[in-house]
């Protein structure tokens, strides 16, 4: 059996597939540079904004991801800023770009993995930091070397959860991204074509495999979650 029809399915889907992986570790790459300092400020925080931005960070969760895929959409056309800005820069537009996608993902994930963050980091006792940056352990020194490793169960629990968010988004990378193959046509967007060109079994296992994908991802967040609450 030759690799363009691997379980029975052809070469296209397991193309989106490998986008969306791409997508999803790219993502999760920028939400950890993003989300953990983020996580972070928001923890710590007497800033007045600081519950404007955790709320517009959660925002996501409940927001249809139609809203948030036309609102970017709007901003990244060459006739509004940032899409304008971007133009200006490098030449070409942002909508129905694998970096479009890229943006659009990592705001859609953000609080998937902003909140398990919060959640890990205020779970290290205040004790031990105390106890580090009084025998003189700069700052710094304290948040790479003690706060992150403590909590770093659930750090893994907030980027599993963000890659697996990534691997699931429809609404948000149609609208911003289409259906261009090898370039935005990502997992979801190839399963709803098979589903609207009726071919159901096609589109049974191709779904049978993102569900088994997606449920040893969860299972990975969860088991981490668990043994953070346990140590």
């Amino acid at each position: 059996m030759t690799t363009a029809a691997f379980l029975g399915l052809p070469g296209p889907l397991w193309q989106s597939l490998g986008l969306t992986l791409e997508l999803a570790a790219v993502t999760t790459a920028i939400l950890a540079v993003v989300g953990l300092p983020l996580a972070h400020w928001l923890n710590t925080s007497r800033s007045r904004i600081a519950p404007v931005i955790e709320t517009l960070v959660a925002l996501p969760i409940v927001l249809p991801p139609t809203v948030i895929g036309f609102y970017l959409l709007i901003g990244f056309s060459p006739t509004h800023p940032p899409g304008s800005w971007w133009v200006a820069l490098t030449g070409h537009s942002l909508a129905f770009t694998f970096t479009g996608l890229v943006i659009g993902s990592v705001i859609y994930s953000l609080p998937f993995a902003v909140q398990p963050f919060q959640a890990a980091l205020r779970s290290v006792p205040q004790e031990q930091l105390d106890a580090c940056a009084a025998h003189g352990a700069p700052p710094w020194h304290v948040w790479t070397r003690v706060h992150l490793p403590l909590a770093s169960r659930g750090i893994a629990a907030g980027l599993t959860l963000g890659f697996a968010h990534t691997l699931g988004e429809f609404g948000v990378v149609l609208m911003i991204g289409g259906s261009i193959p090898g370039v935005t046509r990502v997992a979801s967007i190839a399963l709803y074509d098979e589903v609207q060109g009726l071919d159901y079994p096609r589109a049974h296992a191709f779904a049978a495999l993102l569900l088994v994908l997606s449920f040893a991802l969860i299972l990975t967040a969860t088991l981490l979650r668990r043994r953070e609450q346990q140590r």
